[in-house]
């Protein structure tokens, strides 16, 4: 599945065990050798009574993210249309706490769009991330993972080689990066590095960071339009919860299987 070109390999935990996904993630996003993709994300029942299901997203290069916008989205168009739940409002399990989604399901029951409760953003390190030498101005932004926002006049001459950025000693646990333009229309145009898995054609937290970012330099009101490589996402930094919500689509690819081995023991999955 992917989410405005974001995607991601989904396995049903509830009924597939992945012994070492850090491993399979590596193998299987491999776009010349595995099937190709950003990462992979485990679908599986809440540990904890508060949430419905839980995700486990692991990027392409094996390291364990907090959680994803548009593999969210994701996720509620699997579980509703795979008949896993009936509900439309799905509480999920990430490492940086539940999130909402509110699905928009058509009269065939098919879910359009998902509207995901990103929480609220965190500022409080952003004292630390001063630019200097290597590092641009920018704003920092944490949606329960790290973000670093680079506003730019022209995005698209940017090149996007952000593993200098990612890795910068100003970031201990690596970060996010956008590069992002205000176009005359208002609609904001951002290019992504994502931590772990380099240049992607969307990322949701991203666009949620950025959103924030330009509402706090007065770039944008609190509802934007995110146009990225892949496709647009709306956002609202909503002033009445101080939360952020973001809206999008979410898409099938293909579903198959895969035979690997662990152990030197076959196991289909």
């Amino acid at each position: 599945m992917h989410g405005c070109g974001n995607d991601y390999i989904y396995v049903d935990a509830t009924q597939y065990h992945i012994p070492d996904p850090s491993q399979a993630s590596r193998q299987w996003s491999d776009r010349h050798k595995g099937i190709g993709s950003d990462g992979l994300v485990l679908i599986d029942r809440s540990p904890i009574a508060e949430a419905d299901f839980q995700m486990r997203i692991f990027n392409a290069d094996g390291s364990e993210a907090m959680m994803c916008g548009n593999a969210s989205r994701c996720i509620g168009k699997y579980l509703y249309e795979r008949r896993l739940t009936d509900k439309t409002e799905i509480r999920l399990h990430t490492l940086s706490g539940i999130k909402v989604l509110s699905l928009n399901v058509d009269e065939n029951g098919l879910v359009q769009t998902v509207t995901v409760d990103m929480l609220e953003p965190v500022f409080e390190n952003v004292t630390q991330f001063q630019p200097s030498g290597s590092l641009p101005l920018g704003t920092f932004v944490s949606m329960g993972n790290p973000h670093y926002v680079i506003f730019t006049d022209d995005v698209d001459k940017v090149e996007i080689e952000g593993s200098h950025l990612e890795h910068h000693p100003a970031f201990p646990e690596r970060c996010n990066i956008e590069f992002a333009q205000v176009l005359p229309d208002g609609t904001i145009r951002v290019r992504v590095w994502e931590r772990g898995s380099g240049i992607t054609m969307a990322c949701g937290t991203g666009a949620c960071a950025t959103a924030v970012a330009a509402t706090l330099t007065r770039r944008s009101s609190r509802i934007s339009q995110i146009v990225m490589d892949g496709g647009t996402l709306s956002i609202e930094w909503r002033q009445s919860d101080n939360h952020v919500y973001m809206t999008g689509p979410a898409t099938f690819v293909f579903d198959g299987e895969i035979v690997t081995s662990y152990d030197n023991e076959n196991e289909k999955l």
